[in-house]
């Protein structure tokens, strides 16, 4: 048994030396775009070509058709590509590579499970650090070697280096020195760090790379989340499992390591949010549910969830508390930039950002896509009412809906599963979703079957890891090809119908569990 000990963990160790020999290879070949001269009062081209925009219409529309719905936009123009002409194409080039990752580790995860499960096959106790550690080491340095052979999405990665510039030139003055940022301010304090790295000369050739790091690095903080969390409730084996499919999962792979985006920090911070509300820190919760708003404005798409569990405590110190904690917080990220453009500045940009995507889709395979309404102005009427109206119908519906789940079920384990209804619903019915919003459901779903064990919730993540997946890519292709616009086609009809059923599924799952009490673990119905 010794032997076969050492075998196994030197095979750890060999397999982590070959990554990191990898990593440093591609790293030292890698040629992103430099830092621009940061003596400079604002970014050069700091208002680049917004993928947001009205797409503009081709000469001819199908009869009965609305332009919009058929809008090819051109060729982008990116502002940064590599240096030397290399690839700016964040989904051409390696598509069938990654379509055949996604396959295999589909078929690998589910052999794993099938083993432990089944098998019985077990972790040895003294294995479980060394093997956590490689799997989270292995998980980071595969993405930096992957991060640098692709600059991501041209448009989002030309932005973060503009905005990266400016705040590293005057980050209280960001937002006055770059026109284009949408975002709210707590990741101007990222960006600022990156700028302000990117600007010393050694790390200068590797400004991408920086701006994917971030997300990179969140991508394994969230797994090591999922891993301490599922150990507090469940065997040393489903928990490395769960960590693992996380970390590898092509969902999240493709994301923040080839598309650059800043989903997975964004998650990171949901999840601790959620984590902590269910461990009964709702001061900490509270502070954190405030940044995700200020990070991402669709952040407020959970603040029903701390709401649910304000009131089930039914304790008014306590909600108090939470609301001081959370204000405290927003006043701390906001007032640093508020000083110099208005005490009401922070309402205009959510006002603005909001208002900046009025199309009842915004690339997001969900129910009005499906309708074929992906970028029409949502102002349209579908039936009765507008897309806008049909969508803030739905939203109002799902939280109803999720309350009642809630209070159903009574516990505090049911959070991550009333989040995950939130964002699920939210992004499959409302109006000016983008294609990225469904993000956290894989971490939520995976969060939401630690703490209610019912192994659905197992297959709905990996089911939302299926539809988040090819969305992403779909969208990443394409815009690498200088369209905009998704087209309608199969797969638009195919993800957006399976958005819809998993919605559904995860509704019958937790309406079983909540109310008609199937399934439920003893545990659960003891802790409150």
């Amino acid at each position: 048994m010794k032997i076969k000990t050492n075998i196994f963990r030197i095979s750890l160790v060999l397999i982590l030396a070959a990554a990191g020999i990898l990593c440093v290879y591609a790293v030292s070949n890698d040629h992103s775009n430099a830092a621009p001269n940061q003596n400079i009062a604002a970014p050069r081209n700091s208002q680049p070509v917004d993928r947001n925009q009205q797409p503009e219409m081709t000469n001819k529309t199908p009869r009965g058709q609305s332009p919009e719905r058929n809008a090819i936009q051109r060729p982008f123009e990116p502002s940064g590509g590599r240096v030397g002409g290399g690839n700016t194409g964040g989904g051409t080039d390696y598509a069938p590579q990654l379509i055949a990752y996604s396959v295999i580790f589909l078929g690998l995860f589910m052999a794993a499970y099938y083993l432990i499960t089944y098998k019985k096959l077990e972790v040895h106790p003294g294995n479980e650090k060394i093997l956590i550690l490689t799997i989270l080491c292995l998980g980071l340095l595969l993405r930096v070697s992957s991060a640098t052979l692709m600059d991501g999405h041209p448009f989002d990665l030309s932005l973060f280096r503009n905005w990266a510039t400016a705040a590293a030139h005057n980050l209280f003055q960001v937002y006055a020195a770059s026109r284009s940022i949408d975002y709210p301010p707590l990741y101007m304090y990222v960006l600022y760090l990156i700028g302000k790295l990117a600007g010393i000369t050694a790390l200068s050739p590797y400004f991408t790379l920086l701006l994917k790091l971030p997300s990179i690095v969140a991508d394994i903080a969230t797994s090591f989340l999922i891993y301490k969390l599922a150990r507090k409730y469940l065997s040393a084996e489903i928990s490395v499992l769960a960590a693992s499919f996380y970390v590898f999962n092509p969902a999240v792979l493709i994301n923040s390591t080839f598309w650059g985006q800043v989903d997975s920090f964004f998650t990171l911070i949901v999840t601790a949010a959620i984590f902590l509300l269910a461990e009964k820190k709702t001061g900490l919760a509270a502070a954190l549910f405030a940044a995700a708003v200020l990070m991402k404005p669709q952040g407020i798409i959970f603040l029903p969830v701390l709401f649910f569990e304000l009131v089930r405590q039914k304790n008014l110190k306590s909600f108090a508390s939470a609301a001081a904690i959370a204000l405290s917080t927003a006043v701390l990220i906001v007032l640093p930039f508020a000083l110099s453009q208005g005490a009401m500045w922070i309402f205009q940009l959510f006002s603005d950002t909001l208002a900046k995507y009025p199309y009842a889709s915004v690339n997001a395979f969900n129910f009005f896509s499906l309708l074929g309404a992906n970028y029409t102005r949502d102002i349209s009427t579908l039936f009765l009412f507008s897309y806008h109206s049909w969508g803030m119908i739905f939203i109002v519906m799902i939280t109803i809906f999720s309350w009642l789940i809630y209070i159903k079920g009574n516990s505090r384990l049911f959070i991550a599963a009333a989040a995950l209804l939130q964002i699920a619903g939210v992004f499959t019915f409302s109006s000016r979703i983008h294609e990225r919003y469904l993000f956290p459901a894989v971490a939520l779903s995976i969060l939401a079957f630690i703490y209610l064990k019912d192994k659905r919730l197992l297959l709905l993540s990996a089911g939302f890891s299926a539809t988040v997946y090819m969305n992403t890519h779909y969208i990443l292709y394409w815009t690498s090809k200088g369209v905009h616009a998704a087209p309608y086609s199969p797969a638009l009809v195919i993800t957006s119908l399976l958005n819809m059923l998993l919605f559904g599924y995860l509704v019958k799952v937790l309406y079983d569990i909540a109310i008609t009490k199937k399934n439920i673990p003893v545990t659960q119905q003891q802790t409150t």
